[in-house]
């Protein structure tokens, strides 16, 4: 459903450590924005009764049913967009603004 690539856990285990968050489930969560592309969260919280749970890269990912549909088969990195500005980035097909990465 969701994949975390290396780089991306690493972090999100490295801010719930800073964070003392540390047992929390990551939460992420999509919403459709007027122009039909899609709006991500994400932060540490605790999982409700109707939640999706998965485990991935030992970090236990809770989403909504709502958010489950627009993430399916979604892509978490975190990668170095410009000189020592690193920011997590959504690769989701679901996106109609997604491009794939281009191979070199």
């Amino acid at each position: 459903m969701i994949t975390v690539t290396p780089a991306a856990a690493a972090q999100i285990k490295l801010s719930a450590d800073q964070g003392k968050t540390e047992g929390m489930s990551l939460r992420i969560a999509a919403t459709r924005n007027d122009d039909d592309s899609i709006h991500y969260g994400m932060g540490f919280d605790n999982s409700k009764e109707d939640d999706v749970s998965i485990n991935v890269e030992d970090i236990e990912i809770i989403i909504s049913t709502a958010s489950a549909e627009l993430l399916k088969n979604t892509t978490i990195d975190f990668v170095e967009l410009e000189p020592d500005k690193f920011q997590f980035i959504f690769m989701n097909p679901n996106d109609p603004n997604y491009q794939p990465p281009s191979e070199n």
